[in-house]
């Protein structure tokens, strides 16, 4: 395995470090673009003391595939974002155009096969796949690690609702009422002008616009317009996202296509790796336990995209 640092959009407004980890030998290698859940994050979407990209890239590097990491455009230069007054902060921004970048470098590679390159999208990573393939990413086929069909505010709402029926009366007082803050920020998410979602401000130098701007690129309707192999996966113990809401929600949407392949791993949660807690109340410490993502999902990944190259 070779890893090579690199600079994602160098000479722009937001240059990004990455990291570009190639198998052992010569030749034009298959390879994968990742892109990050949501919150900011770095090259290996570290959280706690877990690295999934990094332990995908290695993992993947010794079946002969090759692939491109690098940090979220929000992590490297989050405050720069929030201070530019000329930006209302949108995925497009913050996700979608990064990954096509990360696209286009590796399509220039010599080592590379242009032909035989895909996204793996993990969390809202891969709820903005689908997009990112139609805008420019091009991808040869998508995969979808721990995903979600639904709306984000939805999906947001529903976890805060279930940590908030965990909680000590206390607690359960103070973070009722900002749950109710944001249930009326969204409540008119659909009606309101956009220059008045982009007033409305929803934390992390967001606004209500970026959600209705996300909602404006329905990930069912991209799928559904795509012909692209389909690779869908989840685990069993996944308090962040849903079995039955979500992977089968995927199931249902593109049952009958022979060219989509669904993995449900048991036992592993959000990241891919054991559930310890299976609690959503304690996603924080179950990821400070140190675990690494393990060779059966790699090997999965690996096979399913020699399939299709």
């Amino acid at each position: 395995m070779k890893q090579e640092k690199i600079v994602l959009g160098a000479g722009t407004k937001y240059p990004l470090n990455g990291m570009l980890t190639l198998p052992e030998g010569k030749g034009q290698f298959p390879a994968v673009v990742f892109v990050h859940g949501s919150g900011s994050s770095n090259m290996d979407e570290k959280v706690g003391r877990l690295t999934p990209f990094k332990d995908l890239a290695e993992g993947l590097a010794k079946h002969g595939i090759a692939s491109l990491r690098y940090d979220k455009r929000s992590f490297a230069h989050g405050l720069k974002m929030v201070l530019d007054r000329k930006l209302t902060i949108t995925v497009k921004e913050e996700t979608v155009e990064d990954a096509i970048l990360a696209a286009e470098l590796l399509r220039a590679d010599p080592r590379i096969d242009p032909e035989k390159i895909f996204v793996v999208g993990h969390s809202m990573g891969a709820m903005l796949a689908p997009r990112i393939d139609a805008e420019g990413g091009n991808f040869h086929g998508l995969i979808l690690m721990a995903g979600t069909l639904r709306r984000l505010e939805e999906v947001l709402l529903e976890q805060s609702r279930e940590v908030l029926g965990k909680m000590n009366p206390l607690l359960r007082r103070i973070a009722g009422g900002q749950i109710r803050k944001m249930e009326e920020l969204f409540a008119d998410i659909d009606t309101v002008s956009d220059e008045e979602a982009k007033k409305r401000k929803a934390g992390g130098g967001t606004t209500l616009y970026y959600f209705r701007e996300i909602n404006a690129y329905p990930t069912a309707e991209c799928l559904k317009q795509s012909d692209k192999p389909i690779l869908i996966m989840q685990g069993t113990e996944d308090v962040q996202v849903s079995v039955e809401k979500d992977f089968e929600g995927y199931r249902q949407l593109l049952q009958g296509r022979e060219n989509v392949t669904f993995k449900l791993y048991e036992g592993l949660n959000h990241a891919f790796v054991p559930s310890v807690y299976g609690d959503l109340s304690k996603v924080k410490q179950e990821y400070n336990v140190e675990q690494r993502i393990g060779e059966n999902v790699i090997a999965d990944l690996a096979e399913w995209i020699f399939a299709y190259v």
